[in-house]
């Protein structure tokens, strides 16, 4: 009886374990999946018309326009960051109204320290009609302050620079150079 009882429980318990091994099924597929979701953006925009105000002295006043087809929000990253994949153009107005524009065919805003990395075909345009071409770009939002170590084009009404590496202001009035060829006449 006893020796039954016990062939009994190796009878079930077997068969409990087989019905299990055989009901595990690989799901690598499905884990993968919820890896991409989570790295994968939290929002999207498109059709991005994004005005930056300023409210002082019971006005209104327009500092920074942004402009994108589309717009990937990955704020659920430890570093958050929004994406730009489809271009960015940035319009930045100074303090008398003139605009600075800064576009290129792809953009990341690094949210914790207010870096803009734009990439391919950057171009910033001032309303002094100075342009600096580049490939990549940063802008300092906070510094308001550009600056790349890509090869550059600064074309102004009266010359022309080029070089490599390229420090200055938005309006591309403090140009710091690392090299450079060119007839250009930097002021002080």
């Amino acid at each position: 009886m006893k020796k039954y009882i016990l062939h009994s429980i190796k009878n079930i318990v077997t068969a409990i374990v087989v019905t299990l091994f055989f009901s595990c099924n690989n799901n690598f597929d499905e884990v993968q999946k919820v890896g991409v979701l989570q790295n994968g953006p939290v929002g999207e925009a498109v059709d991005l018309d994004l005005d930056y105000t300023e409210f002082k002295e019971d006005t209104v006043k327009l500092i920074t326009n942004l402009l994108s087809p589309k717009m990937l929000d990955y704020s659920n990253r430890n570093f958050a960051f929004s994406e730009f994949p489809e271009g960015v153009e940035l319009i930045i107005f100074d303090d008398n109204g003139y605009k600075t524009t800064i576009t290129s065919n792809y953009a990341i805003v690094y949210s914790d320290t207010d870096i803009i990395d734009l990439r391919g075909d950057v171009k910033i345009a001032s309303h002094q009609k100075d342009t600096l071409f580049t490939e990549q770009l940063y802008y300092n939002q906070k510094l308001e302050w550009a600056f790349t170590n890509e090869p550059f084009l600064l074309k102004s009404l009266t010359s022309n620079l080029k070089g490599i590496g390229f420090d200055s202001d938005k309006n591309l009035k403090e140009p710091q150079v690392l090299e450079s060829s060119g007839d250009f006449e930097v002021e002080n």
